[in-house]
């Protein structure tokens, strides 16, 4: 009892460190693009750690990661704030679906070769990060147009925008997580710090 008591603590604590990296990673080390009436896209590697918590924590504790930094990132943003309850929604399903291809389809944290891992370390960055690069701009296009009451045209240049930057942030956080969660792997195995889902 005691054992499975500190796991969900030491998980606890995971979830708020991989929170507090998604809002440092897209706070701090963003390219803002501006697009239309004092808006703007960023090229960031935020949802890369979206992923890389659903590969290390599982998709429910990972998905809250990312959500939660990634919303609180939006909320002390001027500019992105009105975006936080979308983001707060899409993040959450970036962890769900990559944990699920992680860990339901794949189990990656079972014992396999490196040529397993990359393989499917790749698939579940890509179904989770690809999920983002084709819901977003339809999400924020509904989002702006109907809760925000942005004009519709307004509204399409902007989800133009972010799909072409949202798929140039998709392409670079896969390839972060793949050589992040490759690497950490290991160290947290040797270290007795990692989970079994």
């Amino acid at each position: 009892m005691n054992d499975r008591r500190n796991d969900k603590v030491y998980k606890l604590v995971l979830t708020g460190l991989m929170a507090a990296l998604c809002y440092v990673a897209f706070t701090y080390l963003k390219i803002p693009i501006p697009t239309f009436g004092g808006d703007y896209v960023a090229l960031h590697i935020g949802n890369a750690f979206c992923v890389l918590a659903a590969l290390l924590l599982g998709g429910v504790y990972g998905g809250l990661a990312g959500s939660l930094g990634m919303t609180i990132a939006d909320l002390i943003d001027p500019v992105y704030i009105t975006s936080a309850p979308k983001t707060f929604v899409l993040k959450l399903c970036i962890g769900l679906i990559s944990g699920f291809v992680a860990h339901r389809i794949a189990h990656i944290t079972e014992e396999h070769d490196n040529a397993y891992l990359f393989r499917w370390t790749l698939l579940a960055s890509i179904a989770g990060l690809g999920f983002n690069v084709i819901m977003d701009p339809i999400v924020g296009y509904f989002y702006k147009n109907y809760v925000l009451g942005v004009q519709s045209d307004a509204a399409k240049i902007m989800s133009t925008w972010a799909a072409g930057v949202t798929f140039i942030n998709a392409v670079a956080g896969t390839i972060v997580v793949v050589v992040v969660y490759l690497a950490v792997r290991p160290v947290l195995k040797k270290a007795g710090l990692f989970f079994r889902i």
